[in-house]
C-alpha cells in the first residue's frame, strides 16, 4: 500500500499552527515572521511536505510561471541576459520556461500557443516581435507580454530596450571626432526594431557632421554575412572605419581584417560594436563597444511584466535605458576624448 501524501493540516499540527500559517509560508511574498516561517520549514522537511503548486494555482487562477520566447543564443548578451531574467523571476517566486523560436510573427505562433496552453501568467520575448494577431490574442487572454531588447509599435506591449538611436549617434560622433571619413555601417537585421534604430541614429550622427556613411550594408546578425559584407566594405567602397550593429557581428568583422584582409585594425579600419558582450573585453579583440546595460534592462523588465501581473490594469510601458561608450583598442581614439 502506498503510503497517506502528507498535507498541509500535517504539517500545520506538528508545527503547532494553523492551516492558513502553512499557507502563508510557502506563498511567495506573503507575510509571516521568521520564527513562524523556520517552525513551519522545520516541520515540512520533517514530514517530506512539497506544496501543491498546480492545485494552488487552480484555486488562485495563478500559474506563477513566465515564459521566455528567445530566437538564438549565439550572441553571448542573451544567454548572460536570460540568466539574469530567469534568476529575477525566481527570485520573485515565479517558475520559468524557456522556449526557443525561429524568426518572428507567424514563426513565433506555435511557441506563443504552447505557452497560452501552459497558462502562463506573463511572457517575456527575447530577439523575437510579435504579430498583430499574436499580440491580440494576449490581451485577450489578459496575459501580459513584454519585449526585451526589441521594439514593436503596438500601444498593448511593453518593451525594454536600451536607447539605440542614441548609442549609434554616440558612435557616429566618436568616428567623427577621430578624423574618419569613409565610414560604413554593417546593420544588424534589418526586419528588427534594433536594426533599424541602431542605423537611423548613425546616419543622424554623421548628417550632424556634415557626412553620411559610404556604404550601409545588412549583416543580419550573423557572424558569416557579417564578415563577408566587411570584406566588401573594404575592397569595394574603402572604407576607413565600420560599426558594426553588434558585438557577435564585429568579432567576425575583425577576424576578417586581420587574418584574410591583412589590414590592421585600427590603424587601417576602426571597428567600433554595440552590446559590450564579455568577447569585447577579451585581449584578442579589445572592443571599443556600445554597452546595453542589461542589469538594469532585467530589473526593468520584470519590474514591468509583475506589475501588469499583479495589478491587471497597469498601462503598458515603452523603455529606452541610456548606455555609455566604452572606449577601448579597436578603433583609432580621438585627441582629447575622455
Amino acid at each position: 500500500m502506498a503510503e497517506r501524501k502528507v498535507t498541509s493540516l500535517d504539517v500545520a499540527a506538528r508545527a503547532g499552527v494553523s492551516q492558513s500559517a502553512v499557507s502563508r509560508v510557502f506563498t511567495p511574498g506573503a507575510s509571516v515572521s521568521k520564527k513562524m516561517a523556520a517552525r513551519v520549514r522545520e516541520a515540512a522537511d520533517a514530514l517530506g511536505y512539497r506544496p501543491n503548486v498546480l492545485a494552488r494555482s487552480l484555486i488562485t487562477g495563478r500559474s506563477r510561471i513566465i515564459g521566455l520566447v528567445v530566437s538564438y543564443l549565439d550572441n553571448q548578451f542573451y544567454p548572460d541576459a536570460l540568466e539574469r531574467l530567469s534568476n529575477a523571476l525566481q527570485e520573485k517566486g515565479y517558475h520559468i520556461l524557456i522556449f526557443m523560436a525561429q524568426g518572428s510573427g507567424h514563426a513565433v505562433e506555435p511557441v506563443i500557443d504552447e505557452l497560452l496552453d501552459y497558462q502562463v501568467d506573463g511572457i517575456v520575448t527575447a530577439s523575437v516581435g510579435m504579430s498583430d494577431e499574436l499580440a491580440g490574442r494576449c490581451a485577450v487572454a489578459g496575459i501580459p507580454v513584454v519585449l526585451f531588447n526589441r521594439g514593436q509599435e503596438d500601444a498593448r506591449l511593453s518593451q525594454v530596450t536600451s536607447d539605440n538611436v542614441g548609442g549609434a549617434r554616440k558612435i557616429a560622433e566618436f568616428l567623427v571626432a577621430g578624423g574618419h571619413k569613409r565610414i560604413g555601417h554593417i546593420t544588424g537585421w534589418m526586419g528588427s526594431s534594433t536594426g533599424r534604430d541602431r542605423e537611423a541614429g548613425f546616419r543622424a550622427g554623421l548628417k550632424d557632421a556634415g557626412l553620411e556613411p559610404v556604404a550601409v550594408m545588412d549583416g543580419c546578425f550573423e557572424r558569416e554575412t557579417a564578415s563577408s559584407v566587411a570584406r566588401e566594405m573594404v575592397e569595394q567602397h574603402q572604407v576607413d572605419a565600420i560599426f558594426v550593429g553588434n558585438d557577435h557581428m564585429a568579432s567576425a568583422v575583425m577576424d576578417t581584417l586581420r587574418y584574410d584582409l591583412k589590414l590592421r585594425v585600427p590603424d587601417d579600419v576602426s571597428v567600433v560594436g554595440y552590446d559590450d558582450v564579455p568577447l569585447a573585453a577579451w585581449p584578442s579583440y579589445d572592443l571599443t563597444t556600445l554597452r546595453q546595460p542589461s542589469g538594469k534592462m532585467v530589473e526593468l523588465t520584470v519590474e514591468t511584466l509583475l506589475e501588469q501581473i499583479e495589478s491587471g490594469d497597469a498601462a503598458p510601458r515603452k523603455i529606452a535605458i541610456d548606455g555609455p561608450l566604452i572606449v577601448r583598442g579597436s578603433a583609432r581614439v580621438p585627441r582629447g576624448w575622455a
